[in-house]
């Protein structure tokens, strides 16, 4: 085949796998952007359900989640360092946040470098100061956030 029998240069379909790039190129970012936005999903999931709980004034399943560890009542004495009772004065009607009549996930981050856990930023009775929420990645056991 020479240049002169080449075939005729079809714009249409040119045009075609043209749109089909760019198609398949938008849904990898927009997929990308997805995945990248809740990278958190998981720890901000249970953080939920820990202020569900306290929402409800039901402590015990507040305390299991913050433990993780629903059965903790058949074993108390293995969170010897932060009995319910304690953890009870911290997040009950007298603690710092008061009675919890609402809450919503205000965000989540990795801290800078990598690290073990998500602290995960909680809007509580809509004030203006935030909770902070660490959130282990490898069990999702709770505590309070060093930062």
């Amino acid at each position: 085949m020479t240049l002169i029998d080449a075939k005729q240069y079809d714009f249409a379909r040119d045009r075609r796998r043209r749109i089909q790039i760019i198609s398949i190129l938008i849904v990898i970012l927009v997929l990308g952007w997805l995945l990248w936005s809740h990278r958190n999903w998981p720890e901000e999931r249970v953080v939920s359900q820990f202020f569900d709980a306290l929402q409800k004034q039901d402590y015990e399943t507040a305390y299991g989640i913050w433990m993780h560890d629903p059965q903790w009542k058949q074993h108390p004495e293995k969170y010897s360092q932060y009995p319910f009772n304690e953890f009870r004065r911290d997040w009950g009607p007298g603690g710092e946040w008061g009675l919890i009549k609402s809450h919503k996930i205000y965000g989540s981050a990795t801290p800078k470098g990598g690290g073990s856990g998500v602290v995960v930023e909680v809007m509580v009775n809509d004030r203006a100061e935030h909770a902070r929420v660490w959130v282990q990645k490898s069990d999702k056991t709770l505590s309070f956030s060093p930062y």
